[in-house]
């Protein structure tokens, strides 16, 4: 069972709600996030590993703008996010697991060119799973797999 009870963990502002507030425009609630599109997280999700490997890469290896896309894709593409998740598979969280079965089970229409089926399936619940904890303001949590999952891909980098 699903608990809403708890408020979104509030501080002073983050960038997002500054910005949202610049718009009038209010965060979702917890029951919104709860029930959003899976693809719908998973489009956010996306946008946030990227950025946080980015980060990383960029603060890590520096180097030309090449020399750090062609790194981040790494850790970026489709097989490398369903390492992550059967890597981790076992320090998921059962909530954590269900949001990643959603976004993996999701029909999205989408054949990927450079991955397997299953493969994206997997980049897909990950990525949702990413997007889900952002939304919910889970901060904690976030960091703490995506240094994972970071750690996880480095030691499989070539």
């Amino acid at each position: 069972m699903i608990c809403f009870s708890k408020p979104l963990r509030r501080r002073n502002d983050t960038m997002i709600e500054k910005f949202l507030k610049r718009f009038e425009i209010e965060n979702k609630t917890r029951e919104q996030i709860h029930f959003l599109n899976p693809l719908i997280l998973a489009y956010l999700g996306d946008a946030i590993y990227e950025l946080y490997v980015r980060t990383y890469i960029l603060h890590k290896y520096g180097g030309s703008v090449n020399d750090l896309h062609r790194l981040s894709i790494k850790f970026v593409k489709a097989g490398a996010q369903a390492k992550i998740v059967h890597e981790l598979e076992k320090e998921f969280f059962e909530d954590e697991w269900t949001t990643i079965k959603r976004g993996r089970n999701h029909k999205s229409g989408y054949v990927p060119k450079n991955a397997s089926v299953i493969d994206y399936k997997y980049a897909t619940g990950f990525e949702t799973l990413i997007g889900y904890l952002y939304l919910m303001e889970n901060n904690e949590r976030l960091e703490e797999i995506l240094y994972k999952a970071v750690v996880t891909i480095e030691e499989n980098v070539d």
